[in-house]
């Protein structure tokens, strides 16, 4: 993996999103707070006298969950912790992505770093190690019920840092995780009272996820409002319904900032000054030309609502139990994942309603009865070659199946430790389904830049606008313009890489810098 060069610091304070793309992603190192160190120190000692106490408390000389009632003696706590986490290490299924697993790491990090978990300093200095030697824990896509938090992905984890189980290298490579401690010169880490437990609870790997989403997303709605533009002027549309004060008349935010890209992104196109006029016989543009505003928008302000929460997310210190500020160690329910699993599955719906409108849009391009003029499929000889008509089934299909992940998991729950966990939030099945829809949404977005590119070359000589045009030409260095069939495969993926690799928005953004 690649690290950049700039640090982030974890301390008692939260992380920012920019941080958790910044280690997830482009491999930030990580500097621990000293002051923050000083604080996990103090909150150890309160765990450490606890643990002498005759008293039972729980997960410090207790059995967990449905065995919470079972005191444990000194002599058998650290088997405690070490049973506690290699059980709880049962995922199944195929291996998550490295990011993913860097950002839950970060997340867990960041809340040990709180002092409210009562870890020793040792234990987080050793888990940043981790980070920073680019080893990453192998987790698997199943096992996680959301409640309480993300327990198996995170004890695949934890027992990374006590040198067992299964990790690769920055290279990629996979190992025994006692041999890449060593390699790296990491200490393996001996579990005491209560770090268990610290290790595994909580909504880190929903929570991460959702911040990579949101990430994700900021880039493709500002490329659904390219997409868009290129077709409302490849198609012959108007703009006129993008008018400020037209849209002010309801003031939802993202709706103004979607439709405020779409008039920069058109701003003068010849094309569009073609047919502007009195003389224009199109009353009303069809509703996924005319309406994207809305629907992008509406998707914008969900994604904002999603980023609220996940802020507010970011700020707690999620354990069970968890030392409060004044040296309390109470139980409590703030592992349940609800509130990030809400809004991981009103993303999902989100995206998948943006996808349904590009789709709808790429096919008025290629139905000669609506696309005004334009050959049917956009083929280059119509009859003998089928353009791009198979293109667009490839969209439809993606959205059938981003209608199906919209389906929501936060409405499931299945009861699990014997009733003790009677309600679960689901939010990790929400938030690798979200990860799909993602994805998806970024090839249905080609597509239709693809197919609009097209559309825009067959309108010749009638020029496109300054920032769509910039857009086609960048779509030209990948695909061809119009011609006889051809292998269209490989052509797809790389828009699709310049779609996901922010490549469209930045075309556009040199033109329009602006875009919001």
């Amino acid at each position: 993996m690649t690290f950049s060069a700039a640090s982030v610091t974890v301390g008692t304070g939260p992380v920012s999103f920019a941080d958790v793309v910044a280690v997830a992603r482009q491999g930030a190192p990580i500097t621990l707070d000293p002051t923050a160190l000083e604080g996990v120190a103090a909150t150890r000692r309160i765990i450490d006298a606890l643990a002498e106490d005759v008293d039972p408390h729980y997960g410090i000389s207790t059995g967990f969950g449905a065995l919470a009632t079972t005191f444990i003696t000194a002599d058998r706590r650290a088997q405690l912790q070490a049973s506690l986490v290699r059980s709880h290490a049962a995922g199944s299924g195929p291996e998550v992505e490295r990011e993913v697993v860097r950002a839950l790491m970060l997340l867990r990090l960041s809340t040990l770093m709180t002092g409210r978990t009562g870890v020793r300093p040792a234990t987080a200095q050793t888990y940043a190690a981790l980070l920073n030697a680019g080893i990453t824990p192998i987790v698997r896509e199943y096992g996680s019920l959301g409640c309480s938090g993300d327990l198996a992905p995170l004890a695949h984890c934890a027992l990374a840092i006590m040198g067992e189980g299964e990790v690769r290298d920055a290279a990629g490579t996979w190992l025994h995780a006692g041999d890449a401690l060593r390699a790296a010169g990491i200490e393996a880490v001996v579990l005491a009272e209560k770090e268990g437990l610290a290790l595994i609870n909580g909504t880190d790997g929903m929570l991460g996820m959702l911040v990579l989403a949101l990430d994700d997303l900021a880039l493709l709605l500002t490329t659904a409002d390219i997409a868009a533009a290129m077709s409302v002027e490849a198609l012959l549309g108007t703009d006129a319904t993008f008018a400020a004060d037209l849209q002010a008349l309801r003031p939802q935010v993202g709706q103004a900032l979607s439709a405020a890209n779409l008039r920069a992104l058109l701003a003068g196109s010849p094309l569009l000054a073609s047919h502007a006029g009195p003389e224009d016989p199109t009353v009303q543009d069809a509703y996924s030309l005319r309406c994207s505003p809305q629907v992008h928008g509406a998707a914008r302000d969900t994604a904002g609502h999603a980023a609220m929460i996940a802020g507010r997310e970011l700020e707690s210190a999620v354990d069970n139990p968890v030392v409060t500020l004044d040296g309390r160690v109470e139980s409590n329910g703030n592992f349940h994942g609800a509130p990030v699993g809400y809004v991981l599955d009103f993303l999902a719906i989100a995206a998948a309603d943006v996808a349904s409108m590009s789709e709808r849009r790429t096919d008025r391009h290629l139905d000669a009865s609506r696309n005004k003029g334009l050959p049917p499929f956009l083929a280059h000889e119509v009859g003998v070659d089928s353009g791009l008509m198979i293109a667009q089934y490839t969209a439809a299909g993606i959205v059938s199946e981003l209608k199906r992940l919209a389906a929501p998991a936060s409405v499931d729950s299945i009861p699990s430790s014997a009733m003790q966990e009677d309600h679960v939030s689901m939010g990790w099945a929400a938030a690798r389904k979200l990860r799909k829809s993602i994805d998806g949404l970024g090839r249905v977005l080609a597509i239709e830049i693809m197919t609009a590119a097209r559309s825009l070359d067959l309108r010749a000589p009638l020029l496109p606008g300054p920032a769509t045009a910039a857009v086609r030409d960048l779509v030209r260095t990948a695909a061809d313009g119009p011609g006889h069939d051809r292998f269209l495969s490989p052509e797809i993926e790389a828009i699709v890489g310049l779609v996901q690799t922010g490549a469209v928005r930045d075309a556009a953004g040199k033109v329009a810098p602006a875009l919001h």
